[in-house]
């Protein structure tokens, strides 16, 4: 086998790991493939985002600085360094860096700051996710607040922001934000569920049942509003929040 179709068989075995979202088996074939061929930037990339997953920001750091010298107009990287300078505290290099990849649309600024604002808010909400993982419920707060910030149209996110609200016992602030998704998606079912959940654990049992009975008027196979409603109905039945919702 030539180096070149090496070299080839390395990219695509990594690709095939990094798209099934295997980054530890993607790694070694993605770095023996940049070190053999050190000027693709999406190998770089791809590199950057599994070290970030890795909570490696410092080689992920290099890895996206690398992309872009590469290439300069890789909006993608160019956000993705954005992101982990903020993680590292380098909050000026981040706005620099963010500012100047969404500037670098031309003819179409608009589309690549939705874009950039999508690809940043999903960002943050990662990591406000690992945060709600380890019960650091300010700190999610912090990142899910941040998402909304850049993409306040989400209703997914305003819903895992009331969920860490819920889990803080701040239970207004989880109910503005459960009705806020609802008025940006009415058909969002897990805005539903999960404001049915909060108010059935303040006591407001048929308020939650006119909740969860509006999921079951969508989608009357919801076997999370099926559950609920049931539960309810048991007087020595688990508490609705027991069980899995979707």
């Amino acid at each position: 086998m030539s180096s070149t179709d090496r070299v080839e068989q390395l990219i695509a075995l990594g690709r095939e790991h990094y798209n099934a979202g295997e980054y530890e088996r993607a790694e070694p074939f993605l770095a023996e493939a940049a070190a053999a061929r050190p000027g693709f930037p999406d190998l770089y990339n791809m590199l950057g985002i599994i070290y970030h997953s890795q909570g490696r920001f410092s080689d992920a750091e290099e890895a996206f600085e690398n992309a872009l010298r590469l290439n300069p107009r890789y909006t993608e990287a160019a956000l993705n360094l954005s992101v982990t300078y903020n993680d590292r505290g380098k909050y000026d290099r981040a706005r620099e860096v963010y500012t100047r990849a969404v500037s670098a649309s031309v003819g179409q600024p608009n589309a690549l700051d939705r874009f950039a604002r999508g690809k940043l808010a999903n960002m943050h909400a990662d990591l406000g996710a690992a945060y709600t993982g380890l019960a650091m419920f300010d700190e999610a707060v912090r990142e899910y607040s941040k998402a909304l910030d850049l993409a306040p149209e989400f209703a997914d996110l305003r819903v895992k922001l009331g969920n860490v609200y819920r889990d803080m016992g701040v239970h207004h602030a989880a109910i503005a934000e459960f009705e806020h998704a609802k008025k940006l998606r009415p058909d969002f079912i897990p805005a539903r569920i999960h404001l049915g959940v909060t108010l059935f654990s303040l006591g407001r049992k048929e308020a939650a049942l006119a909740e969860w009975r509006a999921v079951l008027d969508r989608d009357p196979t919801n076997k999370s509003a099926q559950l609920y409603i049931r539960m309810c109905s048991d007087e020595n039945g688990p508490r609705p929040g027991s069980a899995l919702t979707r």
